[in-house]
């Protein structure tokens, strides 16, 4: 069966960094595409990165560009999203996920294909 556990998040100041991880067990995460969400109160649950399987190509959403990094570690088979200068909109709930493809910074998972983890709140305030 295909597993996700995330880790790492917590309260941290304006302009600090965190870094998620995100252990995958049951499947193999170089096969996947792997993406991160979040989801903030009242709204929508959006994409943050995304890195495809094919080339390890990375992309990111406009608010998190050049803050954000996302990466895999395949001998641990862990996904990582490391978030530097963070701000207070970026408080949310963070997901990880496995998927097909990369749509942009939005990472496709079918629901019988992929793997979500199960979220983690991430607080950015003084």
């Amino acid at each position: 069966q295909l597993q996700l556990v995330e880790s790492g998040g917590g309260l941290v100041q304006p302009g600090g960094s965190l870094r998620l991880s995100c252990a995958a067990s049951g499947f193999t995460l170089d096969d996947y595409a792997i993406g991160w969400f979040r989801q903030a109160p009242g709204k929508e649950r959006q994409g943050v990165s995304c890195m495809s399987s094919s080339d390890d190509t990375t992309y990111y959403a406009a608010s998190v560009k050049g803050r954000f990094t996302i990466s895999r570690d395949n001998a641990k088979n862990t996904m990582y999203l490391q978030m530097n200068s963070l701000k207070p909109e970026d408080t949310a709930v963070y997901y990880c996920a496995a998927g097909r493809y990369c749509s942009g910074y939005v990472c496709y998972v079918p629901p019988s294909k992929g793997s979500w983890g199960q979220g983690t709140q991430v607080t950015v305030s003084s």
